[in-house]
């Protein structure tokens, strides 16, 4: 049994959670629209969220957005990419995609293990938005405060929590600082889907070239490459594919392409 402080959430954020990812070293588990994630800010979080995970250190974490100004701070865009979050951030549609950091954002990262274990070799990362509600209110509050939220999912790697705070792992539950449980929501996003067939991550597409520069924009033009790349498929992934298809002319679907 662990002791690890829980809530059922209730719709608000809850102050003790907060408390718990804004303390050093902090690493809480939460809600998305996709099963549970850990959360943390820091390197030493970092460090424990790989140690919990039993993952591999060249795997980073993602990036969590508050919103498209925070994506925008953060990484290396164009506007045919800007235009591409927004839609889906209008839509409601969890989104992830490879970009590069801007320098002066690399700067400001809290130390030399964040940017290790946030970014691949290349220098990227996934920036993700409008991955759940419980979740969101969390990144949202800590942007406010000048704060960055980095995330995995919450389960022993390469195993998935279907969902449900009770399959998170016993490793993961004791590690964690504070749990916000919310399995009602996670079966409201699909619930037509069983915990079988229900999707339990969210879309990535590449927008960098094999050495991670961000692709050109295509303004309208045909076979312009390098050009973005659906490297996993997850939940909404039609609408996303039916988006790709009216922003960029050229996108290419590679499932399982190394990130």
């Amino acid at each position: 049994m662990t002791n690890t402080p829980r809530i059922q959430w209730n719709g608000e954020i809850d102050d003790n959670a907060l408390a718990a990812i804004n303390a050093p070293g902090g690493l809480i588990v939460c809600a998305t629209k996709v099963g549970y994630i850990i959360m943390t800010g820091d390197g030493p979080g970092l460090e424990r969220k790989f140690d919990a995970k039993q993952r591999k250190r060249e795997k980073p974490a993602v990036v969590l957005c508050a919103d498209i100004d925070e994506l925008q701070a953060l990484a290396e865009v164009n506007d045919e990419i800007i235009e591409f979050y927004q839609r889906h951030w209008d839509q409601d549609i969890l989104l992830g995609c490879i970009l590069p950091w801007k320098q002066e954002a690399v700067d400001r990262l809290a130390d030399d293990t964040v940017r290790e274990l946030v970014r691949d070799p290349r220098g990227t990362s996934c920036f993700v938005i409008r991955f759940g509600r419980p979740a969101e209110q969390i990144v949202a509050k800590r942007w406010e405060e000048g704060k960055l939220t980095f995330a995995s999912s919450a389960n022993p790697s390469g195993v998935g929590n279907r969902g449900k705070v009770a399959n998170i792992g016993q490793r993961i539950e004791n590690e964690a600082d504070f749990i916000v449980a919310a399995d009602d929501y996670v079966h409201s996003i699909q619930p037509n889907e069983t915990e079988d067939t229900r999707k339990e991550q969210g879309v990535m597409v590449s927008m960098v070239d094999a050495d991670g520069n961000l692709i050109p924009a295509q303004h309208g033009k045909r076979e312009v490459t390098p050009a973005p790349v659906l490297i996993r498929a997850g939940l909404d992934v039609d609408p996303i594919m039916s988006n790709l298809s009216e922003i960029f002319l050229s996108w290419d679907y590679r499932h399982g392409q190394y990130y």
